[in-house]
């Protein structure tokens, strides 16, 4: 089948297999539950009538909340990750690559080991996070305009640097706090994890992923040409400087934020860009929506194994990605018909 026919079942097959994994992964944790105790809760929520309480608590309150971030966050990383190995034209680029991810350590560090942000309640890391990411995604772009503009190159270099300044800013924070227990909230919440999640944290990340995907698909042609490199980008009318400074603002927004829900969670926009142009080729009106849809339920089931491999007790998601990502994307990489971009 050609890979434009094959999108839309491609499509199907991701968003009926993002459906299931709802259900099956929310009867995971330390109580099992049925996959017909799960629907009979969401069907009470969603269309009315009786439910245990119990059950309610425990699927409606607990695991809901958690699965959905779960899906938003590796929709979120997948799509990062795709945008920034075209704006960089590197294959070996993530979602963390521009120094967000670094930043927002430092404010969430800042707020664990010395209570900044306090009087924010539940949202202080959070706050604390997101403002270390785009404090961090101002200054890489300033240094790097100040260098001559947003290239590739000069983004990997600037973001790369910068970012380790920040990783060592982070660990002094770590070094001078006087708390153990204060480490491994820090070091727990640099691999990733989706332990806070609730109703309300839900709406700030599903709406900007939502929003920016909509707004990358829609200059899915801009970037094919960006792709191809800037000269041809140039050729065919498309304003290159401008593109690529509204790209960086987009990313920086989306990292920034999904990293101030959900910790810095590796090998989720590395791979699935990957793994969807693999199955639809290299065009970005089909590699958006497949990574997404891909990251989604890649992540669902990260979570879950998290959960679950050493019950009860929660490792975090960075340790699984890990293990799975590696020997995934050495696979990928192995195969001598796989472009990473320009094919059809």
């Amino acid at each position: 089948m050609r890979r434009p026919a094959r999108t839309p079942v491609v499509l199907l097959l991701l968003g009926l297999l993002l459906a299931v994994s709802v259900v099956l992964s929310t009867g995971f944790g330390a109580e099992q539950l049925a996959p017909g105790v799960v629907l009979d809760v969401l069907r009470a929520r969603l269309l009315g009538g009786p439910t245990d309480a119990v059950y309610d608590s425990i699927v409606w309150d607990l695991r809901v909340p958690r699965t959905l971030l779960a899906l938003v966050v590796g929709a979120g990383l997948a799509i990062a990750g795709t945008g920034i190995q075209t704006l960089v034209r590197n294959p070996l680029a993530d979602p963390y690559l521009l120094g967000v991810s670094s930043g927002a350590s430092v404010g969430a560090v800042a707020v664990i080991t010395s209570g900044v942000f306090a009087g924010a309640g539940i949202w202080a890391l959070s706050t604390g996070a997101l403002l270390g990411a785009l404090a961090a995604a101002l200054l890489v772009f300033a240094v790097a305009i100040g260098q001559g503009g947003l290239t590739p190159l000069r983004l990997v270099l600037t973001g790369t640097v910068l970012g380790s300044a920040f990783s060592a800013i982070a660990s002094y924070l770590v070094f001078r706090g006087a708390s153990s227990q204060a480490a491994e909230s820090v070091l727990f919440w640099l691999l990733g994890s989706l332990s806070g999640a609730d109703w309300s944290r839900l709406a700030l990340p599903s709406v900007t992923v939502g929003v920016l995907g909509v707004l990358l698909l829609a200059g899915s042609g801009w970037l094919d040409a960006l792709a191809a490199g800037p000269d041809t980008a140039a050729s065919l009318g498309v304003p290159v400087r401008a593109l690529r400074n509204a790209l960086f603002v987009v990313f920086a927004v989306l990292v920034g934020v999904l990293v101030a829900v959900a910790g810095g969670i590796g090998f989720v926009g590395l791979i699935l860009p990957h793994v969807a142009r693999l199955l639809v080729g290299a065009r970005h009106r089909r590699v958006l929506p497949v990574a997404a849809g891909a990251g989604a339920v890649f992540l669902v089931w990260v979570d879950v194994a998290a959960r679950v491999a050493v019950r009860p007790v929660e490792i975090p998601l960075s340790v699984v990605t890990g293990l799975i990502g590696a020997p995934v994307f050495l696979l990928l990489m192995g195969r001598r018909r796989y472009r990473f971009s320009g094919g059809a």
